[in-house]
């Protein structure tokens, strides 16, 4: 709320009295004033509501006696103890507080309404969600309907730093704070170089590919899901060279270093000297839709259910 505050609001505040001369008073009245004076009436003294809101206390007094000429009337007086509301800071300040959480609300209001037309959706590698994507720009032609690759590993940052709003990307990830929902599976190839022993084989299993090295990678969860490790048999999987980047991997692969898996939405995307063979015995993958899980806009729930009603298969299936 502080930050709304000290943005130099302004509200025009319409006091009609009854006077002889039926005069209507309109006062021009400064948020930041407003609060200004809450926070002196919440210490009752000038020295320590200057300290809680960072300035001077001669600038803190001069602000009060400005609000006060606004008003036409002396809001508090000075003791040798400090300060003390008068009759009418008496009256004003609940109608200060009122003033203050209504221009919050109008502020909360208004932002969560620019949001409510502006949605962005994150997707990660080979994943493709234009057909959801141009369902929701047709469904919601004034809205601004964006997209945003992700790295694999970004796929929850983002969306709790609501740098994105909708997630399409694969399991295993973190899934704190998210709301999950499987759209479909994908098989998992296995990537060799186009002259490795496997190349061309209809489908390879686990005993295939028993002492072929794979790429370790740093998270561990995302280490035994693509390394399938330990194997079924309780073997662990051979170790190949540590990698952070998916060309690291390729390139390892492609040098006849190691072996790995991807997903089946890579075949038609390699690059020449590497190629995809089938896996049996293996659990697919599952291609998820993830938003965060207190998420109310209109728009996340319309991208979900074009998301479930458009995303349901990879091209290949």
């Amino acid at each position: 709320m502080g930050n709304t505050y000290q943005a130099w609001l302004r509200v025009t505040v319409r006091y009609r009295r009854t006077m002889p001369d039926s005069l209507d008073l309109d006062v021009d009245l400064d948020l930041r004033l407003v609060r200004y004076f809450t926070v002196v009436a919440d210490h009752l003294h000038f020295g320590r509501a200057a300290a809680a809101l960072h300035i001077a206390q001669p600038s803190l007094s001069r602000q009060i006696h400005r609000l006060e000429q606004q008003l036409g009337a002396r809001l508090l007086d000075r003791t040798p103890q400090g300060s003390r509301l008068t009759e009418a800071g008496e009256a004003f300040l609940p109608r200060a507080r009122a003033l203050l959480r209504s221009a919050a609300q109008a502020a909360a209001v208004t932002r969560a309404a620019a949001q409510a037309s502006r949605i962005t959706i994150g997707y990660t590698g080979n994943l493709i969600v234009t057909p959801a994507v141009r369902q929701m720009r047709h469904g919601y032609p004034d809205s601004d309907v964006g997209t945003l690759h992700l790295a694999w590993s970004d796929a929850r940052p983002a969306l709790l730093e609501h740098r994105v709003d909708a997630v399409v990307t694969r399991l295993p990830f973190p899934t704190g704070q998210l709301h999950v929902a499987v759209l479909y599976d994908e098989p998992r190839v296995l990537l060799v170089p186009v002259d490795h022993r496997l190349a061309g084989k209809e489908s390879v299993t686990l005993d295939d590919i028993a002492d072929e090295p794979m790429p370790k990678f740093s998270d561990a969860d995302f280490n035994a899901y693509w390394r399938v490790d330990p194997r079924p048999d309780g073997r662990r999987a051979p170790d190949g060279p540590l990698i952070q980047a998916m060309e690291d991997k390729l390139e390892l692969i492609a040098g006849g270093q190691a072996v790995s898996f991807a997903p089946a939405s890579v075949q038609g995307r390699l690059r020449p000297d590497l190629t995809a063979v089938p896996v049996e015995g293996i659990d697919p993958l599952q291609v998820v839709l993830a938003t965060r899980r207190q998420e109310r806009s209109r728009l996340a729930a319309a991208f979900r259910r074009s998301a479930e009603a458009h995303l349901t298969g990879w091209e290949g299936s």
